[in-house]
C-alpha cells in the first residue's frame, strides 16, 4: 500500500477566462484552437513542451499522411487541406535525404485526373521546424493565447461540467475558468483527470526519427519495430510499453535514445566514416496510449458505413479504398457534458485507432471539435447533446470539411 501525505488546502487564482480551452498542442489541438477561434470563441491552448504539433514536429514523425482515399477521391477537406499546404509551402522540389516530398503535382492542381490521384495519394513530407512556426503564426493571428510549458492538473467543477481547468507552469498554480474543454493530449491526460471511461494500450514499441549528417548532408532516419494495434506483443519487437505510466515513459525514452545512439554507431563501423547526430526526438514517440471510452467506439465494421452524425470523414492511410465517418459520440465526453476529445484521444479500438491517429484523422476531429466546442459555449448549451447537429455539419461544409455518404461507395459497398 502506498504511503499518503496531507496537502494543505490553498486558495488557486483565476489567471484567465476563455470560452474554449485546448489541452495539447500536437496538430488536433491545433486543429481544434484554430477552429474555436475562427467560430468566435476565445480561446486557450495548454502545451507541456515548447513546441507545437507534437509527434508530427518535435517527434520527427514528419510525413503528413493522405488525405484521400487511395483511389482518386479526396475525403478529408477543411483545415486538414489548409494545414498540409501550410507544411510544404516552402518546399518546391523533392529532398530524398531528409524526406521532404512536396504534395503530388495531380492534388496541386485542380484538374488532376482521377487516374493521376489513384497512382499518387494526396500527401506529404515536410521541415518539422518550420511546420512548427507556421502554425505558431497561425494561431497567434487568430488570437488564440499561448501557454507552453504548462501541464493541467485538475478541474473544477459545477454539477456535470468542468468548470475550471487547473494548471501550472513556472508562474505557479492557476486556474483558468472555461465553457467547453477540448482533449487534444494525444493520451486522454484530460479524460482520465476529469473522470472519464478510459482504456489504455501497452502495445507501444521501440521507435525513433533521428536527423544526423553523414558525409557532409544532412539525413533522416527512420527507426521503428513492429507494432500491434489491438494491443497484443507483438514478435520480435522487444519490450513493450505503456504511455500512461510514468516509470513506462521514462524507461521508453531511455531505451529509445540507446537504440538511436547504437544504430549511429553501427552506421559508422559499417561506412567507416564519421557521422553526427543533429536532432533526435524530444518527446516520447508512441503510436497510441489511452483514449475516451465513448458513447460510440469507432471499429473496423465501421469503414464504408454512413454516419448520420458524422462532423468529418478521413480515409485509412496504410491502405486504398476504407473511408471512415467521425462522429460527434466518438469525440465527446460521456460523464463530463462539456467535454470533447480529439486526435488518438477519440473513441476507437483496435486497428480502427491505427487509422485515426495518424494526422488527417487528428486535424479533422480537431477542427470538428473545436467548431463543436465554440458552438457549445457562444450558444450558453448545457451539453454537447444539445448541438444542432445539421446546422453544426453545414458550418463545417462551409469551412470545406468533407462529410459526403457518396464516398463510401467507392468500394463497391
Amino acid at each position: 500500500m502506498l504511503r499518503t501525505i496531507f496537502e494543505p488546502a490553498r486558495q488557486t487564482p483565476v489567471i484567465g477566462e476563455f470560452d474554449v480551452v485546448v489541452g495539447g498542442g500536437g496538430i488536433a489541438g491545433v486543429a481544434a484552437a484554430l477552429a474555436a477561434a475562427r467560430a468566435g470563441a476565445s480561446v486557450c491552448l495548454l502545451e507541456k513542451t515548447c513546441a507545437l504539433g507534437g509527434l508530427a514536429t518535435i517527434g520527427n514523425v514528419v510525413v503528413f499522411l493522405p488525405l484521400c482515399d487511395g483511389l482518386g477521391h479526396q475525403v478529408s477537406g477543411g483545415i486538414c487541406e489548409e494545414l498540409i499546404r501550410l507544411s510544404v509551402d516552402d518546399i518546391s522540389q523533392p529532398n530524398s535525404t531528409v524526406r521532404q516530398v512536396p504534395i503530388p503535382e495531380c492534388w496541386q492542381r485542380r484538374g488532376g485526373s482521377l487516374e493521376e490521384r489513384a497512382k499518387n495519394r494526396f500527401r506529404c513530407s515536410y521541415n518539422p521546424i518550420t511546420f512548427a512556426y507556421k502554425m505558431e503564426r497561425l494561431l497567434l493571428k487568430h488570437k488564440v493565447k499561448l501557454f507552453f510549458d504548462s501541464r493541467f492538473v485538475a478541474v473544477g467543477r459545477q454539477g456535470e461540467r468542468i468548470s475550471e481547468l487547473i494548471i501550472e507552469n513556472k508562474s505557479g498554480r492557476g486556474a483558468l475558468s472555461c465553457k467547453a474543454l477540448v482533449d487534444a493530449s494525444g493520451d486522454a491526460d484530460l479524460c482520465a483527470l476529469a473522470g472519464e471511461k478510459t482504456l489504455s494500450l501497452s502495445s507501444n514499441v521501440r521507435c525513433g526519427w533521428y536527423y544526423m549528417v553523414e558525409e557532409g548532408q544532412p539525413r533522416l532516419v527512420c527507426l521503428t519495430k513492429p507494432f500491434d494495434p489491438q494491443g497484443r506483443r507483438s514478435p520480435g519487437s522487444g519490450r513493450n510499453y505503456r504511455g500512461d505510466d510514468a516509470e513506462q515513459v521514462s524507461k521508453f525514452l531511455l531505451d529509445c535514445r540507446q537504440m538511436t545512439m547504437l544504430d549511429l554507431q553501427e552506421r559508422a563501423e559499417k561506412s567507416g566514416l564519421p557521422n553526427y547526430p543533429i536532432a533526435l526526438p524530444q518527446i516520447p514517440c508512441f503510436r497510441m496510449t489511452r483514449r475516451l471510452v465513448g458513447k460510440k467506439t469507432l471499429r473496423q465494421q465501421d469503414r464504408q458505413r454512413w454516419l448520420e452524425n458524422a462532423l468529418g470523414m478521413c480515409g485509412d492511410w496504410r491502405q486504398a479504398g476504407p473511408v471512415y465517418c467521425l462522429p460527434l459520440e466518438a469525440l465527446a465526453g460521456v460523464r463530463n457534458a462539456n467535454l470533447i476529445t480529439a486526435g488518438r484521444c477519440i473513441s476507437a479500438a483496435g486497428d480502427t485507432w491505427d487509422v485515426t491517429r495518424a494526422i488527417p484523422a487528428c486535424v479533422v476531429t480537431g477542427e470538428a471539435a473545436g467548431a463543436a466546442a465554440a458552438n457549445l459555449a457562444l450558444d450558453k448549451l448545457p451539453s454537447f447533446k444539445e448541438l444542432d447537429l445539421p446546422a453544426l455539419q453545414k458550418y463545417l461544409q462551409r469551412k470545406k470539411v468533407i462529410i459526403d455518404k457518396r464516398l463510401l461507395q467507392n468500394l463497391g459497398h
